[in-house]
């Protein structure tokens, strides 16, 4: 019997794979498609993202990496330029990034399965004992479902996504580019009611162009895309002749959208718990925290005389880490679908750089200062104070 099965490599299924090999565990992950692989993603690693990064000890000095200086908001006829408070952003592909955190965990010491698909749990005495493949079972102290946002794991055990809770959906396109080494990130806001788009600068020749939106009864990004492109400049390269692939779209999982985060035996992390900030569509990085935690508590539990006890904790563990700014982003989707409250918001934001910083403090998960200002403080208590849900 294995210490822990960790179903899907994604950055949250190889991130806590890697701290727990760290831990001395041992971990079998199971990966169903093999590598490299395609995931839809904006590619933008913000620096929280990157802390989680270098807590994992992830080289992010070799080639595949470009930094960014912050980021850029444009809308209402404006431009605001926002620096990350203390060290760079990132991007990197993440077909590239997968690989390379799912190698990482190899690396210390995790047992990496591709190609093998999950087909559902396995239980004994009212908890989950292991997993079924299609070559067998495999039986493990500990499951974590980091099988994405269908997560099919979770679904098999009864728990779906709520429905009062949003979900985005995005779709993004490479394409050669001019811009491609740009040093920020930038955001196009008020595109369409809760929509936005963006172009991040690969560092390659190519940028990560993609739009993001709430679902609602029909979303079209194919459409929203469309649009919005036929408004940029031709030489950005954002035409059918520079695109390198084809437009790809993916749900976004977001504010602890499925729950409960523990059953007995099983973990959920990243987005199959639904652990997309809702204001911002970010998801590494908080999968990224998430695995740290469900780690720590993992480890914890591995060596307690009643590990379900410790087990327990870690519903309680996220929620203290983001449950309020989760709220707090809730709040946020609803009053932007009127397209009204989106277009003050964003003409009002954008004339006032210091409150649109604020706002991505308390909303957007913006980290604060190495030295913090009295606005850094009053965002972190509003946040702080937010009820989880």
């Amino acid at each position: 019997m294995r210490d822990v099965i960790v179903v899907g490599a994604g950055p949250a299924g190889s991130a806590v794979a890697r701290h727990l090999a760290g831990s001395g565990l041992d971990v079998l992950v199971l990966e169903k498609s093999s590598f490299p692989r395609e995931k839809v993603c904006g590619d933008g690693l913000t620096p929280r993202a990157v802390d989680e990064l270098r807590a994992l000890g992830v080289d992010l000095t070799g080639p595949g990496w470009f930094p960014n200086k912050g980021i850029r908001l444009v809308g209402a006829g404006r431009r605001l330029e926002i620096a990350w408070p203390d060290g760079p952003g990132l991007t990197r592909t993440r077909a590239g990034l997968d690989e390379l955190l799912a190698r990482h965990a190899a690396a210390a010491g995790a047992t990496l399965w591709e190609d093998t698909k999950v087909i559902g749990p396995v239980h004994a005495d009212g908890r989950v004992t292991g997993v079924r493949t299609a070559g067998g079972v495999e039986h493990a102290r500990v499951v974590i479902a980091a099988d994405g946002a269908s997560s099919r794991l979770s679904v098999a055990l009864g728990v779906r996504a709520r429905r009062d809770r949003p979900i985005g959906i995005a779709g993004r396109r490479y394409y050669r580019s001019p811009r491609h080494d740009d040093d920020h990130l930038e955001i196009w806001l008020d595109l369409a009611p809760a929509g936005y788009g963006w172009v991040f600068g690969m560092g390659d020749g190519t940028c990560n162009v993609g739009v993001a939106l709430l679902r609602g009864e029909h979303p079209d990004y194919h459409g929203l895309l469309a649009r919005w492109l036929a408004t940029l400049p031709r030489d950005w390269g954002f035409t059918e002749d520079g695109a390198t692939g084809p437009l790809r779209g993916a749900a976004l999982p977001m504010g602890f959208s499925r729950q409960p985060h523990y059953l007995p035996g099983l973990l959920l992390v990243g987005d199959s718990g639904g652990m997309v900030n809702p204001s911002n569509g970010e998801g590494i990085a908080y999968a990224l925290e998430a695995a740290r935690i469900a780690a720590e508590v993992v480890a914890k539990a591995s060596s307690a005389p009643v590990p379900e006890r410790v087990l327990r904790t870690y519903p309680a563990a996220l929620k203290r880490a983001n449950g309020g700014p989760f709220t707090l982003g809730r709040a946020f989707t609803r009053a932007i679908d009127d397209p009204r409250v989106m277009r003050v918001a964003t003409r009002q934001g954008l004339s006032h750089p210091w409150l649109m910083r604020f706002a991505l403090k308390v909303v957007g998960g913006l980290p604060a200062a190495a030295r913090p200002t009295a606005a850094d403080r009053l965002a972190d208590a509003l946040t702080r104070l937010t009820p989880a849900s």
